[in-house]
Parts: structure tokens; C-alpha cells; sequence
């Protein structure tokens, strides 16, 4: 039951920012750009562990991959404006997303950052 309640207050979160940019790109924007998704994987871990270093660690941990996930935001808009179709474009900014990660986690395992 529990599980059911996390997946359910989870799912009102993100169905809530995309009304909300169905309304105004803006206002979904903002919101969708509030570590929503973080916050609500965060408390959830407090919630079930207790274990303020464990919150701690995965925020640590989240903050080192924003980098490579912007890739996503760059790469759909040029893809969906050079002509590729949304669902194509969205596939490709995945795909350029997982090559970021994976050059990042290798780059900051080379200068000796454990990830």
C-alpha cells in the first residue's frame, strides 16, 4: 500500500507540471525545472531509511549528473527544428543523453571522482 501512495503522490506531482505547460510553456517550464522528481526520490528515501547520509549521498550524486542531462534540452529542440519528427527527436535526445552520461562518469572517474 505504501508503494501504491509514493507512486501516487508521485504521479499528481508530474501530471500537475504537464497541465500546468499545457497552459503556459512558461509556467510548465518553471515548474518541471524544480527538482521535483529529486525532491519527491529524496524525501521518500528520508521517509523509508531515516538515514540523513543516504539523502545526502543521493543529492551528492544527483548534482554530478546535471551536467550530462542538459544534453537532452539541447539536442530535442535542434532535433524537432532541423525537421525530425517529436517521437524520433525525442528518442535521439535519449540516445545523446546516455552518450553524455557515459563520457561524463568515464571523464570524472579518470580525474578521480568516485560517482
Amino acid at each position: 500500500m505504501y508503494l501504491v501512495l509514493k507512486a501516487l503522490i508521485s504521479g499528481v506531482v508530474v501530471a500537475a507540471a504537464s497541465e500546468a505547460a499545457r497552459r503556459s510553456s512558461l509556467l510548465g517550464a518553471v515548474l518541471i525545472s524544480l527538482p521535483l522528481t529529486s525532491l519527491l526520490a529524496l524525501a521518500w528515501l528520508y521517509a523509508d531509511t531515516r538515514d540523513a547520509a543516504q539523502v545526502s549521498d543521493l543529492s551528492w550524486s544527483i548534482l554530478w549528473v546535471i551536467v550530462p542531462s542538459v544534453v537532452f534540452f539541447v539536442v530535442l529542440p535542434l532535433a524537432i527544428r532541423a525537421g525530425v519528427a517529436v517521437v524520433p527527436a525525442m528518442v535521439l535526445a535519449a540516445a545523446a543523453t546516455a552518450a553524455a552520461y557515459a563520457v561524463w562518469v568515464w571523464a570524472a572517474r579518470r580525474i578521480g571522482l568516485d560517482l
